[in-house]
C-alpha cells in the first residue's frame, strides 16, 4: 500500500508542480500572486472536453485517437495561453504601478468572473471526460501502475525540464531572469519588459492547461469550481518550495502530492486538504523562505 500511495502522490504532485510553476514565474517577474491561475487550469480541463467532443463528432477519434488527443492538447494550450495573455493586459498591466493590494483584488475578481463565466456557459453540473484510457498498466514491485499515471508523471517531468532549459539557456529566458532581478536596469539594457511579462503569462497558462487536461483524463469529472481548490494547493506548493523558484515549485508540488496521498491513506481522507497546509506552516516556521527560497535583505 505504501508504494501505491507513493505512485498516487507522484501523479498528483506532478500536476500541482505544473500549476505551481505558473505562480512562481509570475511572482518572480511581477511580485504578484495571480489568483486567477487556478481558473486557467480549470479552463484547460473544459477546453479538453469541448475539443475532444468536436473531434469525436467529426469522426477523428475513431480514425486516429493519438492525432485527436494531440490536437486537443495543442488547441487547449493555445486557447489558455491566449486567456493568460488577455488577463495580463486587461487586469494586471493597468495596475502595474498601483499599490500592491489593487492587483491582488483584480486577480480575485478575474477568478470569480471566470468561474461564473464557465458556470453560465457550460452549466453548473459536472462534465464527464471521455473514458479513453482503460485501467491497463503493469506491475511494479507488487504495485500496479497504469499507463495514464506514467504518462502524467513523464509529461510533467519533461515539461519542467524544458522550462528549466528555456529559462537557463535561451535569450528570452535570460531576459526573464534579468527582469526578475531588476526591471529598471533590464529596461535600460534594451529588454522589452511588457513582452517578457506577456511571455511569462503565456508559458504559465500553457502549463496550467496541460495540468487541467491531465487531471480531467485522470479523474474523468470536471466542474467550474475545481480551479479554486487546486489553485490554492498549487500556490501552497509554490510557497512551500520557495515562491519565485522554478525548482522550488517542482519540489513543492511533488512533496505536496506525496503528503496528501500518504495522509489520506494512513490518517484520514476527510482531512486530506488540511495536511498540505499543516506541512506549509511547519516549513515556514523553520524556513520562512521555503525549501529553496533565499532570504532577501531589504535596504532601508
Amino acid at each position: 500500500m505504501f508504494l501505491q500511495q507513493i505512485i498516487n502522490g507522484l501523479t498528483l504532485g506532478s500536476v500541482y508542480a505544473l500549476i505551481a510553476l505558473g505562480y512562481s514565474m509570475v511572482y518572480g517577474i511581477l511580485e504578484l500572486i495571480n489568483f486567477a491561475h487556478g481558473e486557467i487550469y480549470m479552463l484547460g480541463a473544459y477546453l479538453g472536453i469541448i475539443f475532444l467532443a468536436f473531434f469525436t463528432a467529426i469522426g477523428l477519434t475513431s480514425h486516429s485517437l493519438p492525432l485527436a488527443l494531440a490536437l486537443t492538447v495543442i488547441l487547449s494550450v493555445a486557447f489558455c495561453s491566449c486567456y493568460g495573455f488577455t488577463i495580463e493586459k486587461i487586469a494586471y498591466k493597468p495596475l502595474r504601478n498601483a499599490p500592491r493590494l489593487s492587483p491582488l483584488i483584480s486577480a480575485i475578481g478575474v477568478s470569480i468572473f471566470l468561474q461564473n463565466y464557465v458556470m453560465l456557459t457550460q452549466g453548473a453540473t459536472d462534465k464527464v471526460f471521455p473514458h479513453l484510457f482503460g485501467a491497463s498498466g503493469f506491475q511494479f514491485m507488487s504495485t500496479r501502475m497504469t499507463y495514464l499515471q506514467v504518462t502524467i508523471i513523464a509529461t510533467s517531468i519533461a515539461l519542467m525540464l524544458v522550462l528549466r532549459f528555456f529559462v537557463r539557456k535561451t535569450r528570452i529566458g535570460a531576459a526573464m531572469r534579468a527582469v526578475a532581478q531588476d526591471k529598471t536596469m533590464a529596461a535600460l539594457l534594451g529588454v522589452n519588459i511588457d513582452t517578457i511579462i506577456s511571455v511569462t503569462f503565456v508559458i504559465g497558462s500553457g502549463l496550467a492547461a496541460v495540468a487541467g487536461l491531465m487531471v480531467a483524463m485522470y479523474y474523468g469529472l470536471v466542474n467550474y469550481f475545481i480551479g479554486y481548490i487546486v489553485g490554492i494547493k498549487a500556490f501552497t506548493a509554490a510557497v512551500l518550495g520557495g515562491i519565485g523558484s522554478i525548482r522550488g515549485a517542482m519540489a513543492g508540488g511533488i512533496l505536496l502530492g506525496l503528503v496528501e496521498s500518504l495522509g489520506a491513506s494512513y490518517i484520514s481522507s476527510e482531512y486530506k486538504d488540511a495536511y498540505a497546509f499543516i506541512i506549509l506552516i511547519i516549513v515556514l516556521l523553520i524556513k520562512p523562505g521555503g525549501l529553496f527560497g533565499r532570504a532577501e535583505l531589504e535596504k532601508v
